[in-house]
């Protein structure tokens, strides 16, 4: 009787989800699955466990009193902007590109530039033909933050780096890097309160990418991560670092968690890409991870992307759509 009746449900979940289809048997903490390469799918890997803060089902937590003031200082009228997509904008790839590698990749040294002192020292396992974040197309000129992300899925490592520029000798030098666990919820044990990373909020960036190889899989089973034009002198966990000298508690803090609203109706016009990053939203919600345009979603480039479905179809979801998620544990100056 029981196993009738999970197979009734599952037969319900999977019609009320359609054209979405039920979601894939996530493997959380554990990246052997992933293949190999420049943006390769990680085949149902999700970085950290599943009660991890990014894997955390947000959709009935409670509303922050001050959610109204954060999202009009954004934009309230402001559509959403896909920051990543399939092709090259003004000739530099759009969006944050990453690659996965094995165990057998050599580390190679990391001299840091700028953030030392709150960079994990490596050796970090980057391949010299790691893709870089703002690559032109010609492979000799680039744009925009110069991340690269790294992830090992053998030992269950995530290095990124801002900044990054490789050397001749293999190594490289890079702004700020780090090292992050993803088979555990002590994400970065190395890291101090008020620590930055490869991202202004010290966090990872990786985790909060929107990717191809989970629109395929139907869903994507974490937050995501966006940047606000204005944001606060105060940081919340799972954040570590501000980024800004301005007070007003009308201005989102770092790590600060949206949510698409449940009223929101997902016009079953949009196409599958977009219907599955705004479900999302709505289940997981996204947090503030750097100082850039307001309501900018980050993911990652691959060439399926439909870019003008992308940006037509989440400029009509704007900010009045969403709701700050209750904040707790706001660290300040």
């Amino acid at each position: 009787m029981t196993t009738l009746r999970h197979a009734a449900l599952a037969i319900a979940a999977i019609a009320i989800a359609a054209p979405l289809h039920a979601a894939p048997k996530w493997t959380y903490g554990n990246m052997a699955g992933a293949s190999l390469g420049d943006g390769a799918s990680l085949n149902g890997a999700v970085p950290f466990p599943a009660d991890n803060a990014w894997n955390t089902d947000i959709s009935k937590a409670a509303v922050d009193p001050n959610s109204a003031n954060l999202i009009a200082s954004i934009g309230a009228a402001t559509g959403l902007h896909p920051d990543f997509g399939a092709r090259y904008y003004a000739g530099a790839i759009i969006g944050i590109p990453y690659v996965v590698v094995s165990g057998a990749q050599a580390n190679v040294a990391i001299k840091f530039t700028q953030y030392g002192s709150q960079s994990d020292p490596g050796p970090y396992p980057v391949p010299p033909t790691a893709p870089i974040e703002g690559m032109k197309k010609n492979g000799k000129k680039f744009g925009g933050d110069r991340h690269v992300l790294v992830i090992d899925r053998d030992t269950n490592r995530l290095f990124e780096m801002w900044r990054s520029f490789p050397q001749t000798d293999a190594s490289w030098q890079a702004g700020a890097g780090a090292e992050f666990h993803l088979d555990s919820d002590n994400v970065r044990p190395t890291a101090k309160p008020g620590w930055t990373s490869a991202d202004a909020a010290g966090l990872p960036i990786f985790p909060g990418l929107a990717r191809y190889d989970e629109i395929q899989a139907g869903a994507i089973p974490h937050a995501l991560r966006f940047t606000v034009a204005h944001s606060r002198e105060a940081y919340v966990p799972p954040a570590n670092h501000w980024a800004s000298s301005d007070t007003s508690t009308n201005l989102p803090p770092m790590g600060m968690r949206v949510r698409l609203k449940a009223s929101y109706i997902i016009p079953k016009s949009f196409s599958k890409p977009t219907r599955i990053i705004l479900k999302a939203l709505q289940t997981y919600g996204m947090m503030v991870a750097d100082n850039g345009s307001d309501w900018y979603l980050s993911g990652a480039p691959d060439p399926h992307w439909n870019n003008g479905k992308l940006v037509s179809e989440l400029r009509q979801v704007t900010g009045s759509d969403f709701e700050v998620v209750l904040m707790q544990g706001i660290v300040t100056p």
